[in-house]
């Protein structure tokens, strides 16, 4: 048997399996504790730096409000928390990865590394693109809409969901390139299909950016743009994917 359909792991219990998740969720669960405890003095700051994109565009004497009792306490730390997962996102499935990869096959362990990856960091720049073009955008819109003698005062906590919803959808927009790479390495398209579904792809990146991101325009259009883009860039890393395997097969056969 190949080495490429070959599994890496020796046969272990299902003791010895259970006994090696529990280490790497402990060590998953540490490093989350780890960075939170770093990251708990400065809560008052960091949501400073997250309201930063709506303050500007507030009128002049005007702040953000916190409509109940505790949430001048619990807003903050819960965008700690929120901040500890995604710095420990890497080193947490880096540990999942650990159990999960012995049990693959070498060609698949391969492939699944470089996309756990790029998932990662897509991610992350889907974040900073959030928070960096979107957010001033979308903030300083809303702003200039305020009716005349509307003061617009926002809650602290409903401004943190409300920006985190943005940065999920952009941070799981940004996957597009890893969906389309994984569709074609599992047969389920090819690059050649997957270029003949443009214009539905454009109608439903508007469709899905609509109903997950808040009602205007803006947001919407600035998700569903990317995605398009990334969705072509997904098509040509797929391309060279096909072309890979398909020298790699004809290398095998030789």
């Amino acid at each position: 048997m190949s080495e490429e359909t070959t599994r890496t792991d020796p046969e272990l219990s299902l003791i010895d399996h259970l006994v090696e998740l529990r280490s790497r969720l402990l060590r998953a669960v540490a490093a989350i504790i780890v960075v939170l405890l770093v990251l708990a003095p400065f809560a008052r700051q960091l949501y400073g730096i997250l309201a930063k994109p709506l303050v500007r565009h507030l009128p002049e004497g005007a702040s953000m409000i916190a409509i109940d009792v505790a949430s001048p306490f619990l807003t903050p730390f819960k965008l700690v928390l929120i901040l500890a997962l995604l710095i420990a996102m890497p080193y947490v499935l880096y540990q999942l990865w650990a159990f999960v990869a012995p049990g693959l096959y070498r060609q698949e362990q391969r492939l699944a590394r470089p996309l756990l990856g790029m998932a990662v960091l897509l991610f992350y720049v889907g974040c900073a693109f959030a928070y960096f073009v979107v957010f001033p955008v979308v903030f300083a819109f809303f702003a200039s809409m305020a009716p005349e003698g509307v003061a617009m005062m926002t809650d602290i906590n409903r401004y943190l969901d409300f920006v985190l919803t943005l940065f999920i959808a952009f941070g799981l927009a940004f996957q597009v390139p890893v969906a389309t790479i994984i569709l074609v390495a599992l047969g389920i398209t090819t690059p050649k299909a997957l270029g003949r579904m443009r214009g539905y792809v454009v109608v439903g990146a508007f469709t899905v950016a609509m109903l997950i991101t808040p009602p205007d325009m803006i947001s919407q259009t600035l998700l569903a743009l990317p995605v398009l883009l990334l969705f072509e860039l997904g098509i040509i890393a797929s391309r060279v994917l096909v072309k890979r395997s398909a020298e790699s097969d004809d290398q095998a056969s030789n």
